[in-house]
């Protein structure tokens, strides 16, 4: 049995008639805007804030496309990951009915947007080294799963995935696989983005918060095919990206140079930030990783996060997470940082 797009949308979606802007309906340049109901006196901080936003972000999307190397049409950009994520529940999962698979510990999200969408999980734990349990997944799938989210490299484990268990997935589910890669500019492993010609039932999703710096900003991004792509621009709100937004974000899209200077930065404190860590007697163990984070395993989590908030360090407590019991996720910040760090955790005792 072959992936088949319309089998697995809603009804409801594949009838619905999408909101049409302003801008939807005009795409050109124009002197005279009178058709959106805007201020046409402009706005107390600049006068471009008056005029509706470009509703399919077109000029980021062709620079995020110089970037990639996939055609503008192959991309959605969201309110963070989180909007591409919500979507494929709406759009894809008919609440009470079908049902979706995560691979815990993984991150949060997919559980949140699942249960707000009153969408079953069937969850599917690692190994314990943090792979895939691909006779679990076999296991695990039915009539009614529409969607698996594999995030790789991983959050909280930080380690990158088995490419070849995705594409065993892949290759053998005809519902929508979903691979979160928001920590791929830091992996050793190349994006699936390239794979979406092979795999027409792939979502990619990466975002801009990570490695680009702009968390604030709230942008997250798409890859997959055309024909998904339209489902995801024919759910979304019309207007889904600000232009305060889209206008920082190609801004930031022209500085790659910069942004691959910090990557190889982050790469070489995490290495050195593993080494330090390894030598406190209070560290077990510290997990691979292809991520601006790493995994710790010690021997009082919960003491030792105290122990950091009281002096002003904030890490995250992972250990009632399953499979990371005893261990703290530690984003790898900057050489004053990570410094300070080593620095005070070498004045605790539990």
């Amino acid at each position: 049995m072959e992936f088949n797009l319309n089998t697995l949308l809603r009804e409801n979606i594949k009838n619905l008639v999408p909101y049409s802007s302003a801008r939807d309906e005009f795409k050109g340049e124009a002197s005279v805007f009178l058709d959106a109901n805007e201020n046409s006196y402009g706005s107390p901080i600049k006068d471009q804030y008056n005029r509706y936003p470009d509703p399919l972000q077109w000029k980021v999307k062709k620079r995020i496309s110089e970037i990639k190397g996939v055609p503008p049409q192959n991309i959605f950009l969201g309110n963070g990951s989180d909007e591409a994520i919500d979507i494929l529940f709406r759009a894809f999962c008919r609440p009470g009915v079908d049902n979706v698979i995560t691979v815990p510990p993984t991150y949060g999200m997919y559980e949140v947007s699942a249960n707000i969408n009153d969408i079953a999980i069937k969850k599917v734990p690692l190994t314990i080294d943090y792979q895939l349990n691909l006779d679990g997944i076999a296991e695990a799938i039915d009539e009614n799963t529409k969607l698996i989210f594999i995030c790789s490299p991983n959050n909280p484990t930080a380690n990158s995935i088995n490419r070849e268990d995705i594409e065993t997935v892949l290759a053998n589910f005809t519902g929508i696989v979903v691979i979160d890669e928001a920590y791929i500019n830091y992996s050793r492993q190349k994006t699936f983005i390239q794979e979406l010609t092979e795999y027409s039932n792939l979502v990619v999703l990466q975002t801009l918060s990570k490695a680009w710096g702009l968390a604030a900003l709230r942008v997250g991004m798409a890859f997959a095919s055309e024909e998904i792509i339209e489902v995801f621009n024919k759910v979304k709100p019309p207007y889904n990206i600000n232009e305060a937004s889209q206008i920082i974000a190609l801004e930031a899209l022209q500085n790659i140079d910069q942004v691959n200077g910090w990557i190889k930065d982050t790469i070489k404190e995490r290495e050195d930030l593993v080494k330090e860590l390894l030598k406190l007697p209070f560290v077990l163990k510290v997990f691979p990783s292809d991520a601006n984070f790493i995994l710790a395993k010690t021997t009082d989590a919960k003491s030792i996060y105290n122990f950091l908030v009281s002096k002003g360090i904030i890490v995250r407590d992972r250990s009632k997470v399953e499979l990371c019991e005893g261990s703290l996720r530690i984003t790898v910040g900057t050489p004053a940082e990570n410094q300070t760090l080593i620095e005070t955790l070498k004045t605790y005792h539990s």
